[in-house]
């Protein structure tokens, strides 16, 4: 294995010339938000009717073989600023898939299947009838454990409006223990107390597995709909701004600087931006950063992952995300987010 990483990651003069002659393992982990990636076929109990051929995007096999084209073009080049294109990320969450055949359609494109993805999914309750799932690449990130931890409402006005729970993936990547929990929170559609209460519960299902393995790497990523200073990341999951004072208990949210600091986003709206595409770590990911000690995985940087092709180019959207439909008509573009990739390093 160790040769195997050793001709297939870039050697990083991480820490200067004393230590250049060191190698590093790198490995990407991303997040995308697909932007509605629906079959053509309806599913019982789901509000697909929009995504079929007789619907109001009249998506038909066509628009849909262009859709997975589209996307795994941009799953297949994240990781690429950094690492070979024969390797790119490790780890990629994605939200807004409808089903398990819209992934396996996914993984089943050329260049996905060059890199030998699979995904984990496991069908959940929202009404839409839109997912959250994992593509990882088996040569890095071996999977052990797969489960969906439920989102529970509160009020009993709300028990009927089911939604997205939280894809929680525990596996193994260079050889640390690591926990994803990929998530899509409730809209702006509805109250920020709806995303605080999605905050606490991701922080109580942290806090468990903590509990169970206080030496278990977390990684939670997803579409929050929230920015970094929200209270639903900054308070209720405890996603820091500052590194230094991230506790064993706490998360490391790079995007904050970069949201605030630098005015950069993942999505536009009404001229500004957002930032709810994070990728959040515990701090046993982040502690050697500061010392550059590399001997343990650790986070080397961060980036919002950006593209001529997802940008539209002119007009009046000109410089925002390029999404698949514009004011409804098809222009085969891609998402309304950008995706986000953070970069982690190991010594060899």
């Amino acid at each position: 294995m160790k040769k195997l990483f050793l001709s297939m990651f870039v050697a990083l003069a991480l820490v200067g010339a004393a230590r250049a002659q060191k190698q590093y393992g790198m490995y990407a982990v991303a997040f995308y938000n697909l932007e509605n990636l629906f079959d053509t076929v309806h599913d019982e109990g789901k509000n697909d009717f929009d995504f079929l051929p007789s619907g109001s995007y009249a998506w038909d096999k066509n628009k849909y073989e262009n859709k997975l084209k589209n996307m795994s073009r941009t799953l297949c080049d994240l990781g690429t600023d950094k690492l070979p294109a024969s390797i790119g990320a490790a780890i990629i969450g994605v939200s807004e898939v409808e089903n398990a055949k819209a992934m396996q359609d996914l993984v089943a494109q050329p260049n996905m299947q060059e890199r030998g993805y699979q995904f984990v999914h496991i069908e959940g309750p929202d009404k839409r009838g839109v997912d959250c799932a994992l593509i990882y690449n088996p040569r890095f990130f071996h999977v052990k454990k797969s489960f969906l931890q439920p989102y529970v409402y509160e009020k009993p006005e709300d028990q009927e409006r089911a939604t997205r729970g939280f894809l929680t993936v525990q596996g193994e990547l260079a050889g640390e223990p690591l926990t994803v929990i990929v998530c899509h929170w409730p809209s702006r559609g509805a109250t920020g107390y709806y995303r605080d209460l999605a905050g606490r519960q991701v922080r109580a299902l942290v806090d468990s597995i903590q509990a169970a393995d206080k030496d278990q790497r977390i990684i939670v990523m997803g579409d929050m709909n929230d920015d970094p200073d929200n209270t639903s990341m900054a308070k209720e999951l405890r996603a820091l701004r500052d590194i230094n004072k991230v506790g064993k208990s706490d998360f490391y949210n790079p995007w904050w600087d970069i949201l605030r600091g630098r005015g950069q986003g993942t999505l536009s709206y009404q001229g500004g931006w957002n930032l709810f595409d994070q990728i959040v770590m515990s701090h046993n990911l982040i502690k050697g950063k500061a010392n550059k000690d590399y001997s343990q995985l650790t986070l080397f940087t961060q980036q919002i992952f950006r593209r001529d092709y997802l940008i539209n180019q002119d007009g009046q959207y000109k410089g925002t995300p390029k999404r698949t439909t514009s004011r409804g008509a098809w222009i085969n573009g891609f998402s309304d987010h950008l995706p986000t990739v953070v970069y982690l390093v190991k010594e060899l």
